[in-house]
């Protein structure tokens, strides 16, 4: 399993308390590989930027209309996080679904 997200998100420290024989992949640091993004935005879509953080406000509106993979590639912290992959299987946030889905209480 490989959980995607930031060294110092609570959402993302949360999650690894929870499964701790995760591999962590801090985006800001070693990024995400584009056929994991890929993959991400073909199965969230848009939910898989997050419009509500920091980074997103600091963008004008030419470089919000950009496609999601190339902001991404650029801002990997536009990421929604956690990004979670288990065999092949992808979450998103650390929710009810997601923790249902991993077999977490």
């Amino acid at each position: 399993m490989r959980l995607y997200g930031l060294k110092n998100c609570d959402t993302c420290r949360k999650a690894l308390k929870s499964l701790p024989d995760t591999e962590f992949v801090d985006v800001r640091t070693d990024g995400v590989p584009k056929a994991m993004l890929t993959q991400a935005l073909d199965r969230f879509g848009e939910a898989l930027l997050n419009t509500r953080s920091t980074t997103w406000r600091g963008l004008d509106d030419e470089q919000r209309a950009r496609p999601p993979l190339q902001l991404l590639a650029d801002h990997p912290t536009l990421m929604k996080r956690p990004l979670i992959e288990q065999d092949g299987t992808l979450y998103l946030g650390w929710t009810a679904e997601t923790k249902a889905g991993l077999g977490v209480a």
